[in-house]
């Protein structure tokens, strides 16, 4: 007789665009097959988002709590208790703070074992209080709620202990990427720079993050300013929600520096970034704070060469792979790209596919899927420690 396929019951906040929302999608799909031996299900505590209706449409059961500021929460929660007490699931995986604290604490009152999940790296830099406020319960039940603490990133792990997380919970698993997505063909690439208006002669440096204070897209522009002073085929490609024509402060950025406001390709939210990424000959990476970047890995995976901030444990993801500079240093920045631009395409291309081997050696999907199910494993077998 066939075993029975243990039963993940995933609690997030919402199931919009993030990183986060991503591998959680990416976790699931990878067991959609009938022989994986792990059955899902999610809650989402606000609504459906991007993801949850293709989610449903793969046959994974998914719930929408409908919660709306702090006076719905009661309610919320006690529906999410009834909820889990129904579905009966062997384990409760909570993805990100809020939902760590309600999702944690509803499964625990009903004894099922829980792991929490860690997707953020610094909330004291830009976070409301509110949040940093579940931060501060978290940390608190800690030593209490989860069985285990998933983290992305060792520098995310040291700076949550320091606020109080029981560290000898937390296991650090970072992102996976998906390396075996097909090459974009080279007429693809040539077709959409065409459509952007980026001449043969051109070298395309691009970024790719919603607009954010985190991914610091006004040291982007300053970086790019002092880049094309020395080097004028260089034009900016900007992806991700907020990044467009009219977006007052970045508007006002693009006119402090001097540039002619046609460089910088501003194209808003986007579903085709592999596309974009391949169109581009540099990946720049701009942010003051990151825990383990979803783009930067996603950059290297389709063979760019990048330069990227050392925030976070994004030095530990790109290894000797790309240039590699301080945060909130537009010189450093833009110096760091003007060598990359020196180098020639030969080169860069040289170190876009050691990028790539580096993803497909040690943070690739199978790696992802191999250390969370050990930790799964561990957990349903018993107490951590």
């Amino acid at each position: 007789m066939s075993r029975a396929p243990i039963h993940i019951t995933h609690v997030i906040i919402d199931l919009g665009r993030g990183g986060a929302e991503m591998m959680l999608r990416k976790l699931i799909e990878a067991h959609t097959r009938p022989d994986s031996g792990v059955r899902h299900s999610v809650i989402s505590l606000k609504g459906l988002g991007v993801h949850g209706q293709p989610l449903r449409d793969a046959g994974i059961e998914v719930h929408a709590l409908g919660l709306k500021g702090a006076l719905s929460v009661p309610g919320v929660l006690l529906r999410l208790t009834r909820l889990l007490r129904q579905l009966r699931p062997d384990l409760v995986q909570t993805w990100m703070y809020h939902a760590d604290l309600l999702g944690g604490w509803a499964a625990h009152g009903l004894g099922l074992p829980v792991i929490w999940g860690i997707h953020s790296f610094d909330l004291r830099q830009g976070s409301s209080r509110s949040t940093r406020w579940v931060q501060t319960l978290c940390a608190w039940s800690s030593s209490i709620v989860p069985a285990r603490i998933l983290c992305v990133a060792e520098a995310s792990k040291r700076i949550h202990a320091e606020l109080g997380y029981d560290a000898a919970r937390i296991t650090v698993i970072p992102n996976g990427f998906d390396v075996d997505r097909p090459a974009v063909p080279a007429e693809l690439v040539q077709s959409l720079r065409q459509q952007l208006g980026v001449a043969d002669d051109e070298v395309l440096i691009g970024c790719v993050g919603r607009f954010n204070p985190a991914k610091d897209h006004r040291n982007f522009v300053e970086a790019a300013a002092r880049v094309v002073r020395k080097h004028p085929c260089a034009r900016f490609l900007m992806v991700g929600a907020g990044l467009v024509e009219g977006n007052p402060a970045l508007d006002a950025w693009i006119r402090a520096t001097g540039c002619d406001p046609s460089r910088f390709i501003r194209l808003g939210e986007r579903n085709d970034v592999p596309h974009l990424l391949a169109a581009m000959d540099v990946f720049c990476s701009s942010s003051r704070t990151e825990a383990f970047p979803l783009v930067v890995g996603e950059a290297m995976a389709m063979a760019r060469a990048a330069v990227v901030t050392d925030v976070g444990d994004t030095a530990v993801l790109v290894g000797d792979a790309a240039v590699v500079v301080p945060p909130r240093d537009p010189q450093a920045l833009a110096e760091g790209l003007a060598r990359l631009l020196q180098a020639g395409s030969q080169q860069r291309g040289w170190l876009g596919q050691r990028a790539r081997d580096r993803v497909v050696a040690h943070f690739s999907m199978s790696r992802l899927l191999e250390r969370t199910e050990q930790v799964w494993s561990e957990v349903l077998q018993g107490p951590s420690r």
